[in-house]
C-alpha cells in the first residue's frame, strides 16, 4: 500500500513563492515515478511535473516549465515542489501521485495509481 501526504499549500500574492511537499509512504520506497496535478474549480485535472525514480527524468507543463521546480529527497521519502512567479492561474487544489505504469512522463491522471488528498494553493493579485 502506497500513501501520500501534502503539505506547504497556502495563500500568497501574485509574484511571491511556495514550497510544497509531500511525503512519500512505500515498500520499498522509491519503486515509483511520482508527479504533482492541479485542479482548480470547473476545470480537468493538469499535470504539473513529473519526476522519475532516480530524480534524473523531469517533466513539466508548458505553463509552468519556467518557474517550477521539482525535486524528490528519497532518504526522506519526500516530494517537492518549488513554485515561484506565481500567477492567479496557479490557483488550484494540488496533489501529489505515484505511478506503477509505463507512460508515467504523460502526465495523464490516468497513468497514476495513488494519490494524496491534496494542499490548496490560493494566488491573488
Amino acid at each position: 500500500q502506497v500513501q501520500l501526504q501534502e503539505s506547504g499549500g497556502g495563500s500568497v500574492q501574485a509574484g511571491g513563492s511556495l514550497r510544497l511537499s509531500c511525503v512519500v509512504h512505500e515498500s520499498p520506497y522509491g519503486s515509483d515515478n511520482l508527479a504533482w496535478f492541479r485542479q482548480a474549480p470547473g476545470k480537468e485535472r493538469e499535470g504539473v511535473a513529473a519526476i522519475s525514480i532516480s530524480g534524473a527524468t523531469k517533466y513539466y507543463a508548458d505553463s509552468v516549465k519556467d518557474r517550477f521546480t521539482i525535486s524528490r529527497d528519497n532518504a526522506k521519502r519526500t516530494l517537492y515542489l518549488q513554485m515561484n512567479s506565481l500567477k492567479t492561474e496557479d490557483t488550484a487544489m494540488y496533489f501529489c501521485a505515484a505511478s506503477t505504469t509505463y507512460q508515467w512522463w504523460s502526465l495523464k491522471p490516468a497513468e497514476f495509481t495513488y494519490w494524496g488528498q491534496g494542499t490548496q494553493v490560493t494566488v491573488s493579485s
